[in-house]
């Protein structure tokens, strides 16, 4: 089967589940993962500005989308000629069953059910152990952070965290102001990619407050990244334990 992936955290699974290079045959620039593997791999553009001639000449038998990572429209002409598989993926029950599908689909159910095992493993022994408020950043001029309906919410919530702005939907843009009751303030490695100056910048408003860049990936990559994420997760909840344990 020629699979085009429009997902960059698809397209790692999909090598995660055992699929090669002959079955994925296009991805997007931003599918970076595993890199000795993409690397070889046809691009079809970025996640919401597709190669639709591209995608057509390579005459994929599937190809897998995601409802927010890629354009409607652009999906829906694809639709006319292609079988196309459209992704929703908001919470970790929903990262369960998108595994499962993809196992499924591609004859790789044990595999798909050992990563699985692995994420459950993974969010079940990462817990803080008191009450942190955490304002999770994804976006800079304007600031821009993560609402409810959103799976950054949902990995912040399953390690114990409360996100500032759970009241508020998608992607909502703040001020710096809004970020006075936050304890943490978490600025992700991606989309925008935060560095040590956006901490000097934050701290120039907010001198006492935690700041730290984070990685988006093993925060926002669904599919099977967050199993490889365990030693990531472990120290961070081992550094918000001990800057946090006596203070709340």
């Amino acid at each position: 089967m020629k699979i085009v992936s429009l997902v960059p955290s698809i397209t790692e699974a999909l090598f995660d589940l055992g699929l090669t290079e002959n079955e994925v045959i296009g991805r997007t620039k931003f599918c970076i993962h595993p890199s000795e593997k993409v690397k070889n791999i046809e691009i079809i553009g970025g996640t919401k500005n597709l190669n639709i001639e591209k995608i057509r000449s390579l005459q994929p038998d599937l190809i897998l989308a995601n409802i927010e990572e890629n354009i409607k429209e652009q999906v829906e002409i694809l639709m006319e000629d292609f079988k196309v598989i459209v992704y929703n993926t908001e919470t970790v029950e929903d990262n369960y069953y998108l595994v499962k599908n993809l196992g499924l689909l591609f004859n790789k159910e044990e595999r798909a059910q050992i990563f699985n095992m692995k994420i459950y493993e993974v969010l079940t022994e990462a817990k803080i152990n008191s009450k942190v408020k955490a304002a999770y950043l994804i976006w800079k001029k304007p600031y821009m952070t993560v609402g409810s309906d959103t799976f950054i919410h949902n990995i912040l919530s399953e390690i114990g965290f409360e996100n500032l702005f759970k009241n508020q939907t998608r992607y909502p843009e703040i001020k710096v102001e809004d970020l006075a009751e936050a304890n943490v303030i978490m600025l992700s490695s991606e989309p925008f990619p935060f560095k040590e100056k956006h901490i000097t910048e934050l701290k120039d408003f907010y001198p006492d407050k935690k700041i730290m860049i984070v990685d988006g990936e093993a925060f926002s990559w669904y599919g099977t990244h967050i199993a490889k994420c365990e030693d990531y997760f472990k120290a961070l909840i081992d550094e918000i334990n001990h800057d946090f344990s006596d203070t709340h």
